[in-house]
Formats: structure tokens, C-alpha cells, sequence
């Protein structure tokens, strides 16, 4: 039913999260983005902005054309509507999950993924712009541990916003975080880990790639130095 074009990475691991909650069917199409096949123009026709991930559903509600989507977050609110799983249903609730939703796309993820960048894969350390991540990414820590010290998941029941923020605090000593000093954040991260959607999701990803995707000097050029021209060729 969901064709899903997938990476290994925090935002790819969203959508096999949720997949593997539901137990909607999909084929998993890998799209290696070290090696550049996300500038492919088959994918390019699905997911404009030649990131991934990226979804067709094959079957969708109106019995249509198959719709394609882009954007992790959108794809995570479209899916949970199409299943009526893993969002409220009254407007409240529905708008508690949205907030965090849009908290992670706008804010755990950008700013982790910077943290990442410069303090990973930068070719050149630069001491200012890798301590402004580092402490962004622990001061976004340190509101998802406030948020979690009154209830179980991040919106009460498990939603889509923890889906979507797990994975970006799955690499967190590589983002220079100790989890011991967010207990509420801990106890959540280790009850996520510990569900049998997830570890399907990510034994998936350990059989498709188990390299960093940054691995090299043409790797790198690819992920970090394109421009407009790379989609408009």
C-alpha cells in the first residue's frame, strides 16, 4: 500500500516507526544519500526538495491517484490520519500532538542536526559554531525532560510526536548529551527502545546500511555541497 523511500537517518527512522505500529503495509525503496540517489530525477518527482523520506500511498482514502508525499512530519500526519491511530481525535489532544509535532520539525531536529554537522562532519572544527549546538540541543533536552516529568509520553498517550522525536535523541553522545542528566527524558527514551515496533524498525535499518552516511570527501561534496543547480539540472 505505502511505497516509502527511506534512509538511515533520524527522520527516515520516524516513518518505519510508525509503519511498524501499525502494521501498514509498505515496500521499503533505499535511497543512499551518501552516494547522491536522492537527486535521481524518479525520486526528485516525489520529493522536490531531494530529501528524504518520502512515501507514495498506492491506496488512498478517496480511491484516487496514489498521492506522494514528502516532509517526515507530514508524512507522519497524513499517515496517522489515514489510520486514525497515534493522534487524538478531539481537537485538544490533536492540537497537544501537533505543537510537539512542529516543536521537533522546527527544533530538536534542525538544531541537533547542526550539532551533528559541525561537530561531526565539518571539515573544519569550529569551536564557536559547535558549543551554540551542543548547548541549544541541551537546553531542547532539558524542555522535552520538563515536558516529560508529569506523564508517560509526550502528549500523554504515544503519538506521533514521540515518534518523531526518538530518533533524534537516539545518537545523543554524539550530540554531547548524557541522559543520565534528564531522568524524565531517560525513562521515556528507554520505554520507546524497548517497543517491538521499534526494534523492528531499527533491525530494518541495521540490514540496509550499518556505514555513516558521511564517509568520505565525495560523500561529503554530495550531502553538504549542493546548490540550487543540483535540482534544477
Amino acid at each position: 500500500m505505502i511505497d516509502l523511500y527511506y534512509w538511515t537517518t533520524p527522520n527516515g527512522h520516524k516513518i518505519t516507526l510508525f509503519l511498524e505500529e501499525t502494521g501498514l503495509p509498505y515496500t521499503l525503496h533505499p535511497i543512499n544519500i551518501g552516494k547522491g540517489e536522492q537527486f535521481a530525477p524518479a525520486f526528485l518527482a516525489i520529493a522536490p526538495n531531494n530529501r528524504i523520506p518520502a512515501i507514495v500511498d498506492n491506496a488512498p482514502a478517496d480511491g484516487q491517484a496514489p498521492i506522494p508525499l514528502f516532509e517526515s512530519g507530514a508524512i507522519l500526519l497524513y499517515l496517522a490520519e489515514k489510520t486514525h491511530q497515534f493522534i487524538p481525535a478531539d481537537p485538544r489532544g490533536r492540537a497537544d500532538v501537533l505543537q510537539w509535532l512542529f516543536w521537533q520539525m522546527g527544533g530538536l531536529g534542525p538544531m541537533a542536526g547542526q550539532n551533528h554537522h559541525f561537530s561531526q562532519y565539518a571539515p573544519e572544527k569550529l569551536p564557536y559554531a559547535i558549543d551554540r549546538y551542543v548547548r541549544e540541543t541541551n537546553r531542547l533536552y532539558g524542555v522535552l525532560d520538563k515536558r516529560l516529568a508529569d506523564r508517560e509520553f509526550i502528549a500523554g498517550d504515544y503519538s506521533i510526536a514521540d515518534m518523531a522525536s526518538y530518533p533524534w535523541i537516539v545518537p545523543h553522545q554524539k550530540q554531547g548529551q548524557d541522559l543520565d542528566d534528564f531522568p524524565h527524558l531517560k525513562r521515556w527514551f528507554e520505554a520507546i527502545k524497548a517497543r517491538p515496533a521499534t526494534v523492528r524498525a531499527y533491525a530494518r535499518a541495521e540490514a540496509i546500511n550499518q556505514q555513516p552516511s558521511v564517509s568520505d570527501d565525495a560523500s561529503r561534496r554530495i550531502l553538504f555541497g549542493q546548490t540550487a543547480a543540483s535540482v534544477q539540472r
